[in-house]
């Protein structure tokens, strides 16, 4: 109750007017209410518009993402302040990042001058080679042997043979490691290997490969002898968080041994009936084997994040490694992550398919492209050339394979066919060109693998490797069936809606 008193000789002069009233106003709890439902909405539109303007500034963001990131903290009130600090910036602890810097400038100086570096670069190749230099920072090399291993459980046989023959060191990467019967194998070879005297180096992801960390198999390697290391452990998530964010990944694949062999491509060290997700199995991969020098390029990139992890110098094994082959197959490994940010695997794709002439077959698990990929995948198709995209049926990812098929019809609409593999999850990424270029790796088709990951994948211009790589693509395509834009036009309007969705909210995933 607040009053207020008048003398009958001030501004209230009316007739009959007391000379003392009272004003009531609400009181109590709904007082308090009222005051603290301001003092919220006043901090929360302080705080929502200094957020719109970090993502207004914030450098290398794209404007569709800014957009949608600007949506979505003004139409989830304080759930999207939250979401972005915790996913909008790829934040990273300072001093981690300047030890990678260091680690790679270190290696990178050991690159100079490189006998079996590219000399005279075929005019179709020059610009996806220039594009993979600025990128990962390494030069394309000859005299390189690559060979297509089996596409079941028969490659990790090939990879334990390969430990069996070890004599100085075997260097292992994984993002998935699981305890099952292929990754015991593997386990089982590393002991052997250290007991004649190899010296074994290990490193997986924390979170992809915590069934094999958790397990007497990680013990048993380490009492062996071999020096194991995870990649990005969370720790103290509450703590960690506010330094780095936690949803980075380690997600390459690399083998090197003895600096003679190396294998690398999308297969984890795993089963391919992939006990943890076996209702979508088989995963069907891809994994190569490599001699010549571009083993030393695959050993550059498991040193630079070994000495990265562990603060150890083991620059010196960064040997030179000569040419089993003249002139031998042309490769350049292309290696990238969020410290770099000098740029993605997808400028690397966007360039091979602006070169795009004749034929251009993707196979990919994952795809949530970039405005730019997406843009180079329909151009291509556009201007005449004969584009295919192999995709599973069935993704392991609900959220993923929703927001993919928001994409089919603007790739259908092109004149992109779109076949989708029925048995198991195609789990390979490939892209050919015009049967004499190839991309493979551990990079999916999506924006985690463009700005979160840590991946290493290889290009390839060799026509005989790539005819293999297509024959591989066309027996996926012999299991899969085409999706036409009519089967698209006729989902319903509830599917068009969640899958349009979620392609609007591609650039958070």
């Amino acid at each position: 109750m607040i009053q207020f008193i008048a003398d009958g000789l001030g501004c209230f002069n009316l007739p009959n007017m007391p000379r003392r009233w009272e004003l009531q106003l609400p009181g109590g709890p709904q007082m308090m209410r009222v005051m603290w439902a301001t003092v919220f909405f006043v901090m929360h539109s302080t705080l929502a518009l200094a957020i719109i303007v970090r993502v207004l500034l914030r450098p290398r963001m794209e404007p569709s993402a800014r957009l949608v990131w600007i949506m979505v903290i003004e139409a989830v009130p304080l759930v999207g302040i939250i979401a972005y600090l915790l996913f909008g910036e790829v934040r990273m602890n300072r001093a981690e990042v300047q030890r990678m810097a260091d680690v790679r400038d270190r290696l990178t100086g050991m690159w100079t001058n490189s006998p079996a570096e590219l000399k005279e670069v075929p005019d179709h190749a020059r610009p996806l080679i220039a594009a993979n230099a600025s990128v990962g920072g390494m030069p394309a090399l000859t005299g390189n042997r690559l060979r297509l291993l089996a596409e079941g459980d028969r490659a990790i046989d090939e990879i334990v043979s390969a430990i069996d023959r070890a004599t100085d060191h075997v260097h292992l990467l994984f993002y998935i490691w699981l305890p099952d019967i292929s990754g015991t194998k593997v386990v089982e070879a590393i002991i052997r290997a250290e007991g004649r005297g190899v010296q074994c180096r290990i490193i997986v992801d924390a979170l992809g490969s915590r069934g094999m960390v958790r397990s007497p198999l990680w013990d048993r390697m380490q009492q062996a002898g071999a020096e194991c290391v995870t990649a990005f452990p969370w720790g103290l998530p509450f703590i960690s968080i506010l330094f780095q964010r936690l949803d980075l990944r380690n997600h390459r694949k690399i083998i090197v041994i003895d600096n003679q062999i190396a294998f690398t491509g999308s297969r984890n060290c795993a089963d391919a009936a992939f006990a943890v997700k076996a209702r979508y199995g088989p995963w069907v991969d891809i994994l190569v084997s490599v001699q010549g020098p571009a083993v030393r390029q695959l050993q550059a990139v498991f040193l630079g994040d070994w000495m990265s992890y562990t603060g150890r110098d083991l620059g010196d094994m960064l040997q030179l490694v000569p040419a089993v082959d003249a002139p031998g197959v042309v490769t350049q490994v292309v290696s990238t992550g969020p410290d770099l940010r000098a740029g993605s695997v997808s400028d690397c794709l966007t360039g091979m398919l602006h070169a795009a002439r004749d034929s251009v077959v993707v196979t990919t698990p994952y795809f949530v492209p970039d405005a730019a990929l997406d843009a180079a995948i329909r151009a291509a198709a556009r201007r005449g050339v004969q584009v295919t995209m192999i995709l599973p049926a069935r993704n392991d990812s609900l959220i993923v394979g929703a927001t993919a098929q928001g994409f089919y019809r603007g790739l259908l609409e092109a004149g992109v066919q779109l076949m989708l593999f029925e048995p198991g999850l195609l789990h390979a990424k490939i892209m050919t060109i015009d049967g004499r270029m190839a991309m493979i790796g551990s990079a999916n088709l999506d924006r985690r693998s463009f700005e979160l990951n840590y991946e290493v994948n290889m290009a390839i211009f060799d026509s005989g490797v790539v005819a293999e790589l297509d024959a591989r693509q066309d027996s996926y395509i012999a299991r899969s069936h085409p999706i036409t834009l009519s089967q698209v036009q006729d989902w319903s309007v509830l599917r068009r809606l969640r899958n349009n969705l979620m392609a609007l909210a591609a650039p958070l995933l």
